[in-house]
């Protein structure tokens, strides 16, 4: 089973400016205050980006590796309304215009993870518009729905005898406010306000009513900073106790760049996969942790067990509001942070004679 598992997908904003169907440009931001002009950063820094551009796009060079996998998670980490009223007390606001919501689909994601500090820039009624969006355009969600019941439910994806049954959920470490927790009653995320071993349990609890014979569960958490390879020992702990609960992966992301790579009784750890799709460019800070370049986890895990049996990582770099292939020079660097990163927790990075990277683990190493 290949499972290609991806960071955060953020299409609004610049990137729906430059799309076929421009949402309205206006920003609630301190210092810019039209979209636009993200697309205008991004071509000062690295050149023209075409208006009314294809909806695959932004996606470039990685959508052959997407296609490639069996199934496909990632983050999506942009409401999807041309309504909703701006979240008070938030300095950043995404929203993807629903007739561009073909550039989504373009990398037929068979789970789109809403549990995030995003999915409710625009309110309760710009959750509803994004989980009808994505319904009408025939893409499934976990993380977020109409009460608590429909955030926490699981999102089967069939995929030979079996299935993968995605479970998401968000934590306040990443910027999610507690008011957004689905309620009983009322729309929102599904909310976990600690790492503790209690709500560990409530997960585990989850996966296991809603687990069949043969199916691989992904349980998907936003969590973490924005910026930093460190993971907390309450993070690494839930982890963990995820994994012994009777998840085959844990899927984090948050973070704008990769954090370390874990196997936990032989199931893959990922603490944050980083940004995938963004407007970032031109915009200067923490460029040490060179959050231009991005990566598509690719995944193979033993389909009787959940084991992990390969994982190689695709190198890209954005440029022009566009995914295409890191340079060698930039392939290495990132081989060599996470290889630093990593090795703590028992995996080393190598190249693969493809260019991309691959996890070297056990008896690899």
């Amino acid at each position: 089973m290949s499972l290609a598992l991806c960071g955060d997908v953020m299409l609004g904003r610049g990137i729906d400016q430059i799309l076929g169907h421009p949402g309205a440009p206006e920003l609630w931001e301190t210092y810019v205050r039209d979209a636009r002009d993200y697309v205008r950063l991004a071509e000062a820094v690295n050149g023209p980006v075409p208006r009314g551009a294809d909806p695959r796009w932004p996606w470039g060079d990685a959508l052959p590796h997407l296609l490639d996998a069996d199934v496909r998670v990632l983050n999506l980490e942009t409401a999807v309304t041309a309504g909703g009223t701006p979240a008070a007390g938030k300095g950043i606001h995404y929203r993807l215009h629903p007739a561009n919501l073909p550039c989504l689909r373009a990398a037929r994601p068979d789970v789109c993870v809403l549990a995030n500090n995003h999915v409710l820039d625009f309110g309760a009624d710009g959750l509803v518009d994004t989980l009808a969006a994505l319904r009408a355009g025939g893409l499934a969600t976990a993380g977020a729905g109409a009460d608590a019941a429909a955030a926490w439910r699981p999102a089967p994806v069939a995929s030979g005898p079996g299935r993968v049954v995605v479970l998401a959920a968000g934590l306040p470490s990443s910027g999610i406010p507690a008011g957004w927790a689905a309620t009983a009653e009322g729309p929102g995320v599904a909310y976990v306000p600690e790492p503790s071993a209690a709500w560990a349990r409530r997960i585990a609890a989850e996966i296991e009513a809603a687990r069949r014979p043969g199916d691989l569960v992904v349980a998907s958490l936003h969590w973490g900073g924005n910026w930093g390879y460190q993971v907390a020992h309450d993070e690494r702990r839930f982890a963990h106790a995820l994994i012994d609960g009777g998840a085959d992966v844990v899927h984090g992301h948050s973070s704008h760049h990769p954090r370390p790579v874990e196997l936990h009784h032989g199931r893959l750890i990922l603490y944050g996969c980083g940004d995938l799709i963004n407007d970032y460019e031109g915009i200067g800070g923490h460029e040490r942790y060179r959050a231009d370049l991005r990566l598509v986890y690719l995944a193979e895990l033993e389909a009787t067990d959940g084991t992990l049996t390969g994982l190689r990582l695709v190198p890209l770099q954005a440029r022009r509001l566009r995914l295409e292939r890191a340079t060698a020079g930039e392939t290495a660097w990132l081989r060599d942070t996470l290889d630093e990163i990593s090795e703590p927790y028992g995996i080393r990075m190598g190249t693969g004679t493809d260019g991309t990277l691959t996890a070297l683990f056990d008896s690899d190493i």
